[in-house]
């Protein structure tokens, strides 16, 4: 019988299916998408590269699709996006009209730097909203995110794989950080979007978006908040309150309604998940999100875990 590190990537025992399963992903994700904006030669690298700016939801859905791919898919699942992302990155260059030189989009310090903006994201806001991490156990995440990052072509020793590493890893980068005219945009973007054409129909609801878009931002490290200066403060407390409310509602709805939110390809990959864990003798019948319950392991991974 194959072993479920055969199954998945990132198996239902990890700190880092805890905290991708959670729903509070979609603030982290956004929350990400705000602070990689930060860095000015990876912000040009997605304007000059993307279609961020016709379609922002796009990005944020492809990022979950790779996200979902390197922790529940199969491995060889993880290893195919993986190459697919390398093939793209590898022919991408980024114009610097500050220097006039020209970047390579895989340079390793542009991927070692959207790597950490976005798992210390995932990682900072489903603690915050409530999922009961322990220091050791998001330690534990950042840990195994190191395998995320050499999908992307990162070497593993060089990827921050604890929070004091990742304290030390923005310590040293901040100061050169800035709010270039990108991503002032970008973040107008991120709190009023434009939506996709086949979410249009959702375009009435979109003031409903703005209390999310803001507190994507609100979530961001006070560093970060002070920088973009585009809302006024607001006390930490509420915004915890908020990030927990949001938390709860998103976990309460059910996985097929809260996965039509992705690609068809995604929902695809998650389905596929479900089936080969079913088989494995995980108790799936309340979903992926059920199985962060370990009674719903079977026996002996349960104990050995």
């Amino acid at each position: 019988m194959a072993s479920i590190e055969d199954i998945v990537v990132q198996p239902p025992h990890t700190a880092t299916w805890l905290v991708h399963i959670d729903r509070s992903m979609w603030v982290g994700g956004v929350r990400g998408l705000m602070l990689q904006a930060l860095h000015p030669l990876a912000m040009r690298g997605v304007w000059q590269n993307s279609d961020f700016r016709r379609d922002p939801f796009g990005r944020l859905r492809r990022t979950a699709d790779f996200v979902g791919r390197v922790t529940f898919g199969s491995p060889d699942e993880a290893d195919e996006i993986g190459r697919r992302v390398r093939v793209i990155h590898r022919s991408l260059r980024i114009d610097d009209p500050d220097t006039g030189r020209t970047h390579r989009v895989d340079d390793p310090e542009l991927l070692l730097w959207v790597h950490c903006a976005e798992v210390s994201s995932y990682l900072s806001v489903a603690r915050r909203a409530g999922l009961g991490l322990t220091d050791r156990q998001a330690d534990r995440y950042l840990a195994e995110q190191r395998r995320s990052a050499t999908y992307v072509g990162l070497h593993a020793e060089d990827v921050p794989g604890s929070l004091a590493e990742m304290d030390a890893y923005f310590a040293q980068v901040r100061p050169r950080l800035k709010v270039t005219p990108e991503a002032a945009e970008t973040v107008r973007f991120l709190l009023w979007p434009r939506l996709p054409a086949e979410l249009r129909m959702l375009n009435p609801g979109k003031p409903v978006y703005f209390p999310f878009g803001a507190l994507c931002h609100l979530s961001l490290p006070r560093w970060a908040r002070r920088m973009y200066g585009v809302l006024p403060e607001v006390p930490d407390g509420t915004v915890t309150a908020a990030l927990k409310a949001f938390r709860l509602g998103m976990n309460a709805l059910p996985e097929p309604v809260h996965d039509r939110a992705f690609m068809p390809s995604t929902r695809a990959m998650l389905d596929a998940s479900r089936r080969r864990l079913g088989a494995a003798g995980y108790d799936v019948s309340r979903g992926l999100k059920g199985l962060t319950d370990p009674r719903r392991w079977p026996e002996g991974v349960a104990k050995a875990a």
